[in-house]
């Protein structure tokens, strides 16, 4: 997982605070199998991650596919800055439609952009075309809570269009073994770091399948998919951001900006990590 010279300074991310007098930490399921948005640390992580995907975003009008799940913010940010989303969500009694389209809000002087969403299998897109998009979000876990990860994969590289981008985001080792070790699997966790495919049972129920940087970079390949970059969401420990916005509230836009510097080293160590593919030739933004 390649961590820098420098990453012993930096604090771990699960440290805890000394201080007997601030309430004890929280485990590494509660800050994250149970996001709770209002809480310092994620109205920061959320922070982070809306300034990874603006500077990610096209440029241009596009068309963009969603997979990050209705609770993610993304589809929204990217109909918000002038793209056409078709945001894909889980078919439940809340969505009985297939289809539907809304107007996002944008800034003034931005092309007012749409956000439609279908339900669908994620993992199966077999509803739209080949070369279809522009650009593919699989933000919040999308890769991991799909454990048939290279054939997300490979639907993802056959929609795209070519020379289209995919923003990944998953589950890393380092948050796999801290929640083995807190739930007391010490044979599981032995064997954690050397796994092939690491599965990790998340506090819900579910299944997560966690990445090193170097099998995440694998299975991009093998699905045809040219990394561009991978690179941890954010290196700064929960309890170190939940201390310093407790003491000043007023520390957010600073803790964003130095987590946006700090991940722009060779240190991959974090919670979940955050890639972006793209898929081989060239192609001219699709029309709306």
């Amino acid at each position: 997982m390649r961590p820098s010279s420098g990453s012993a300074q930096r604090p771990s991310l699960f440290e805890a605070s000394d201080d007997s007098d601030l309430p004890p930490p929280r485990s590494p399921a509660a800050h994250f199998a149970s996001p709770d948005t209002l809480s310092a640390y994620w109205r920061f992580y959320w922070a982070v991650a809306d300034v990874q995907l603006t500077r990610w975003l096209p440029t241009e009008p596009s068309r963009i596919l969603d997979l990050s799940g209705p609770d993610s913010r993304g589809a929204s940010r990217a109909a918000a800055a002038g793209h056409d989303v078709v945001q894909l969500v889980p078919a439940s009694e809340d969505n009985p439609v297939l289809h539907a389209e809304l107007r996002a809000p944008s800034p003034r002087g931005t092309p007012v952009g749409r956000l439609r969403p279908v339900v669908g299998d994620p993992t199966y897109l077999t509803g739209f075309a080949s070369d279809r998009f522009d650009a593919v979000l699989a933000d919040n876990r999308a890769l991991s809570r799909h454990l048939a990860t290279e054939t997300l994969l490979s639907e993802i590289m056959r929609v795209l269009r070519p020379g289209g981008r995919a923003l990944l985001c998953v589950d890393s080792v380092v948050l796999g073994m801290a929640l083995l070790a807190e739930q007391t699997r010490w044979p599981e966790l032995s064997y954690a770091a050397g796994a092939d495919v690491l599965l990790v049972p998340w506090p819900d129920g579910s299944i997560t399948r966690c990445f090193t940087v170097d099998q995440l970079s694998e299975s991009l390949a093998d699905s045809g998919l040219q990394l561009e970059w991978v690179k941890p969401r954010t290196v700064l420990s929960a309890s170190t951001v939940e201390l310093m916005m407790n003491d000043k509230p007023q520390a957010l836009r600073r803790l964003v900006d130095m987590e946006l510097k700090a991940a722009e080293s060779d240190d991959a160590v974090g919670a979940h990590l955050l890639a972006s593919a793209r898929k081989p030739g060239t192609s001219s933004p699709a029309s709306s």
